[in-house]
């Protein structure tokens, strides 16, 4: 959930700094640009004021004035003097385009530049509009023209022509000040959006945790509702009371059902006593007689396996690390007469050692149990291989069978109480020997699956953990 939930916030946070940083650079660059216009516009301004006052057209080149209108000589001086401070080319221009005085030398209008529209614009006795935004990756220049007014008419414009490469300096660094702010408010953001999400997904993750614990049969475990937001406090002191609801509902049906297996054994211990005390007035061989004694040992085994199965749901795991290989060897070596008998090879595969930890009594009679169902459902002639292999963080029991084997809808119910494939009513049993099995895995941390085997028969998969339980 926090890999979804992280970068959710994170594209958010990025979206936001995005959503003010660019305005906050456009904004910066136009600032830029407009504090160089108002720059130019000042300097128009000045030389109109000088233009307005000279009255003679020049007479030879005016950018070395020889003779003519001194004010005019004044005028050329103060351009030339501004072009080599700034750079920045500048012009006084009559209204036919002849230059009044410009500087550098020769410099003239060209039609169709921004210095000619700006000078065409101001020839109606107002400056130039401001120039486009003019962008760092653009080499493009500032054209400002301001008109020189002498008794109310236009007699002549002043036009600058600005390079723009030390305003395109100033916005990038502007620019780079900015990036710099947002990354570092991003990190912030990062790190807030990191502790935030740590905040409010730890009781989730606890809370998932504790499931877990209750699904895979560790009951006792519960969520601290000290943490997160007050709506996953409140759902952990929830979740609590119901974890507090479904163990007191299964120990009263654990408790019932040991209470019902236990008080049913006398009367059915009397009832088949009965029976034996009559067969004895009865023809040798008689087939009732015959009938009644085997349901009565089924129903028999059926209390023995419920009361097993209580008592398996209800006791601690006595855990210790134990070698697993040695157990599994010695069960095989206990069933191998059985299989003999059967007709089946029972054959161990693994090595001499494996340790994990596990309850050694609860992990023989699951492993019992299960090789038992093995021998049952494998014909004469087949071969049961039970196997054990070092994974990992587990060690994996392995009891693949030869028999028909479970469909898939099969192999989903198998493990259920009472249940048994419509296929195999015949065999006997009660339904409940891996269920037992399951029980007293899970008490102990262990797991057990089930899948088809190759080409046929069953594989059944015991898993125990080769690290110490905590707590």
């Amino acid at each position: 959930m926090r890999t979804r939930l992280l970068p959710l916030l994170i594209v958010l946070m990025a979206g936001v700094l995005l959503a003010l940083g660019l305005p906050l650079g456009a904004s910066l660059a136009a600032a830029e640009q407009q504090r160089v216009v108002v720059d130019r516009i000042d300097d128009t301004a000045r030389f109109a004021a000088l233009a307005q006052y000279v009255t003679t057209r020049p007479v030879a080149n005016p950018a070395y004035p020889q003779d003519g209108d001194e004010r005019q000589a004044t005028l050329q001086v103060e351009l030339f003097r501004y072009y080599k401070l700034y750079g920045i080319q500048v012009g006084v221009f009559y209204r036919e385009g002849e230059p009044m005085g410009s500087a550098p030398g020769g410099w003239s209008l060209t039609k169709d530049s921004e210095p000619w529209r700006a000078f065409k614009e101001a020839l109606a006795g107002r400056r130039s509009h401001d120039p486009e935004q003019v962008w760092p990756w653009e080499r493009g220049r500032l054209a400002v023209a301001s008109p020189v007014v002498r008794d109310g008419d236009v007699v002549a414009v002043v036009v600058t022509d600005s390079p723009t490469d030390q305003m395109r300096s100033r916005i990038v660094r502007g620019w780079l000040l900015i990036a710099a702010g947002e990354a570092a408010a991003m990190l912030l953001a990062v790190a807030a959006a990191v502790r935030l999400t740590g905040w409010v997904l730890r009781p989730v993750r606890v809370l998932d945790a504790a499931t877990h614990d209750i699904a895979t049969g560790r009951l006792a475990s519960r969520v601290a509702a000290s943490g997160g937001p007050p709506e996953l406090r409140r759902l952990a002191r929830s979740f609590n009371e119901m974890a507090d609801h479904v163990v007191d509902v299964l120990e009263q049906q654990r408790a019932f059902v040991a209470d019902a297996s236990h008080q049913l054994r006398n009367p059915l211990s009397a009832l088949l006593l009965r029976i034996e005390l009559l067969a004895l007035e009865l023809p040798e061989g008689n087939e009732e007689v015959a009938s009644v004694r085997a349901e009565g040992k089924r129903l028999t085994q059926v209390l023995d396996d419920l009361l097993a199965l209580a008592l398996a749901e209800h006791a601690a795991a006595d855990l210790r690390l134990s070698d697993i290989a040695e157990v599994t060897e010695e069960r095989v070596g206990a069933w191998r007469p059985v299989a003999d008998r059967a007709g089946v090879t029972l054959d161990y595969v693994g090595p001499g050692g494996a340790t994990a930890w596990a309850d050694p009594v609860a992990l023989s009679s699951a492993l019992d149990a299960v090789i038992d169902n093995a021998l049952k459902f494998t014909p004469e002639g087949e071969r049961v291989i039970v196997d054990v292999r070092t994974t990992g963080e587990t060690v994996r029991i392995t009891i693949a069978d030869g028999g028909p084997g479970l469909t898939e809808e099969e192999l989903e119910r198998v493990g259920d109480r009472f249940w048994r494939s419509n296929r195999h009513q015949n065999v006997s049993g009660s339904g409940l020997g891996l269920s037992i099995s399951r029980a007293l895995l899970a008490a102990g941390g262990s797991t057990i699956a089930y899948a088809p085997n190759k080409p046929r028969g069953l594989r059944v998969t015991i898993a125990v953990p080769r690290t110490a339980p905590q707590g």
